[in-house]
């Protein structure tokens, strides 16, 4: 019973922290007054990424590649929506979809072929064609990693360590520190923020970034720690996913932790229902289960009543223009 608890456990872990990595950025963003509806197009970009680097030059090198494009794919969203003041639902969702196809492209066998020749010639023939890369290895805490149970936690990949860490980090400089308050003044009051002397613009920019930054990584470990097999559309909709997870998580990167671990747990219990006969006529009825959580997470924030309830950054989606 217990093995069996810890591998749900470990499991929850794994796909939990690719929806969490995602969401920390995305909290800051939204904190910030911009929505980023492309985080589904940077994961995945992320992920193509890693693919190719991780076979090119390894893992760091696929990592560092992979968080570069998520800042410079979210600098698209920041110039378009933050300057230009463009619709920001219009422009994430572009964004995604440029994400999508992009990645298509680029880990497709033959152009990754001529990707990998570029940048590393004296790659062998065997690894031109393959569709997986080597995964990260786990490292097990010395002591922690041997308690019952609990032990799973340090039983992990280095990123899912990185995100333990990131999650209270984001939190006390969110809450607990000046540009923290900056930040969140600037979702709540930008006119009120800009009269105070902070630059509103570079503010939301920089936020963007972040969350951008926090998508590419997201995408690459979900290639690099836990599904290491390209397929087209790897991310299959945890983008949206981790949308949800931040009005759920009520923009707070701690109870995100939780928000995360609940829609693991909820990805890796659905299979395990169907190993007892619970949804074998319909599996998809299971599957869908984290993306029904998800849609009523979106359709809820967009009533009145239920923003002011759960305490939606007032300018959330809105462009601010020293004008009006």
């Amino acid at each position: 019973m217990i093995e069996w608890i810890e591998s749900v456990l470990g499991l929850t872990i794994q796909v939990g922290t690719v929806y969490l990595l995602a969401s920390l950025g995305e909290i800051y963003a939204e904190r910030s007054g911009v929505l980023n509806l492309g985080l589904e197009g940077i994961m995945v970009m992320g992920a193509a990424l890693s693919f190719i680097f991780t076979l090119a030059y390894g893992h760091l090198a696929a990592i560092l590649i992979s968080v570069i494009a998520g800042i410079l794919m979210s600098l698209i969203l920041a110039v378009m929506a933050v300057y230009m003041r463009l619709n920001q639902t219009v422009t994430g969702l572009a964004l995604t979809m440029l994400g999508l196809g992009l990645s298509g492209f680029l880990a497709s066998p033959e152009v990754r072929k001529v990707i990998l020749l570029a940048l590393n010639p004296s790659l062998p023939e065997s690894l031109l064609a393959i569709q997986e890369a080597p995964k990260l290895p786990e490292i097990h805490v010395p002591l922690l990693s041997g308690i019952p149970i609990i032990g799973c936690f340090f039983r992990q990949n280095v990123l899912v360590y990185v995100s333990y860490i990131a999650a209270p980090l984001m939190w006390f400089i969110l809450f607990k520190t000046r540009p923290g308050l900056s930040l969140r003044s600037v979702g709540e009051n930008p006119a009120a923020a800009d009269a105070m002397g902070i630059n509103v613009f570079r503010v939301r920019c920089l936020a963007t970034m972040i969350s951008g930054g926090f998508a590419g990584l997201a995408g690459a470990y979900l290639f690099l720690g836990f599904q290491p097999f390209w397929q087209e559309g790897l991310t299959a909709g945890k983008g949206f996913i981790a949308l949800s997870l931040v009005i759920l998580s009520t923009w707070n990167p701690l109870r995100a932790i939780l928000g995360a671990y609940l829609f693991g747990g909820v990805e890796v219990i659905q299979y395990r229902l169907q190993l007892f006969g619970l949804g074998a006529l319909s599996p998809y009825l299971l599957a869908m289960l984290p993306y029904l959580a998800a849609i009523a997470a979106l359709v809820a924030v967009s009533i009145e009543s239920v923003r002011k309830r759960i305490g939606v950054p007032a300018s959330l989606g809105i462009p601010y223009s020293r004008e009006e």
